[in-house]
């Protein structure tokens, strides 16, 4: 039997925390074998909840603190707070090798600054990227930096092309990584020079783990052509937070639309597989898990107001990560 995979879970951060990751946890070990949860927060409220959902003792240990990062607090207050939060605790396990993996839905830039101060970045990476799913005509894009780095450099924006593609691969390993820079236009004259000094240098540079297919502007990100998509955190942020509020906007115009008749009740049921799996398109549930590359260990981050679904998407992340064998594939390519 092959060694279990330890994800060393943070309960106590985000909104309706414990009993979402909780759940979260019920939902992905029904689906999923050789898992060990090592869960941090109050033993007073997940154990409980953990007796509700019938986990078996094997699968799962309680280690207990009083302590955990408010979303509220800033990430210098958070790191102040000590070694003892849930938060701390579980990178730290991470650290020590008692976990493979560590995910929480807490506080993004205090799990940014612990993971840094805990961890080591793998040697030639100068900073670390946040990236995540995004769905597109094909399957899934990977798209970084998405907030971690304002401002880039070309090298940073090499790297993260080589550690978007290993991710890449390691969630989808028959497919090949294909990369794009995020610009203003397609053409070679168009962006800053830091943009285009990375196109020239991407487009000069073979790779034997993606190939390098040039821009894609913002309209084109979901068409399918490409499936690594880089750019710095600014407009990577941006445009995932203006994809999400299009998205919300899209949803909820439709339903009301569907709703507000007698013709379009009756669409709505003719038509309900179909807009079942419109729905779960643009559901962000399915997409829930970012990943923060870069770190020599692997460190996942679910949105904070996920609810127990996305939550359980983001353990699928973590598990899909390490059988993948993201962190080796990134040091491997590395020139």
């Amino acid at each position: 039997m092959l060694n279990p995979i330890k994800i060393a879970v943070d309960a106590m951060g985000g909104e309706n925390s414990p009993y979402k990751v909780i759940k979260g946890i019920e939902i992905h070990s029904q689906n999923s074998n050789n898992i060990i949860y090592n869960i941090f927060g109050n033993i007073n409220i997940i154990s409980p909840l953990i007796k509700k959902i019938k986990l078996p003792e094997r699968k799962y240990n309680i280690i207990h603190t009083d302590d955990f990062i408010k979303d509220e607090d800033s990430p210098l207050s958070a790191a102040k707070k000590g070694k003892n939060t849930s938060m701390w605790l579980s990178v730290e396990s991470l650290k020590r090798d008692e976990s493979d993996v560590i995910i929480s839905a807490g506080n993004t830039g205090a799990l940014f600054v612990i993971a840094k101060l805990n961890l080591k970045m793998i040697e030639q990476i100068d900073k670390p990227a946040l990236s995540a799913l995004w769905p597109n005509k094909n399957g899934m894009n990977i798209v970084l930096d998405l907030g971690a780095n304002i401002e880039c450099s070309e090298k940073n924006l090499i790297d993260f092309s080589l550690m978007g593609s290993a991710l890449h691969k390691s969630l989808f390993e028959n497919e090949s990584p294909k990369v794009a820079l995020l610009n203003i236009g397609s053409e070679e004259l168009k962006g800053n020079n830091i943009i285009k000094n990375t196109y020239q240098i991407l487009n000069d540079k073979k790779s034997s783990l993606y190939e390098f297919k040039g821009y894609i502007e913002g309209n084109q990100i979901m068409n399918g052509d490409v499936n690594v998509i880089v750019t710095d955190g600014f407009t990577g942020n941006v445009a995932l937070k203006t994809a999400e509020g299009t998205a919300n906007f899209i949803t909820s115009e439709l339903k009301k639309a569907l709703n507000s008749t007698i013709i379009g009740k009756i669409s709505s049921f003719l038509n309900l597989k179909n807009l079942k799996k419109f729905k779960n398109k643009l559901d962000p549930r399915l997409y829930n898990g970012a990943i923060l590359l870069g770190l020599d260990k692997p460190v996942i981050k679910s949105h904070g107001s996920t609810d127990e679904v996305g939550f359980a998407n983001s353990l699928r992340v973590c598990e899909k990560i390490i059988k993948g064998n993201l962190i080796d594939k990134i040091k491997k390519n590395i020139i």
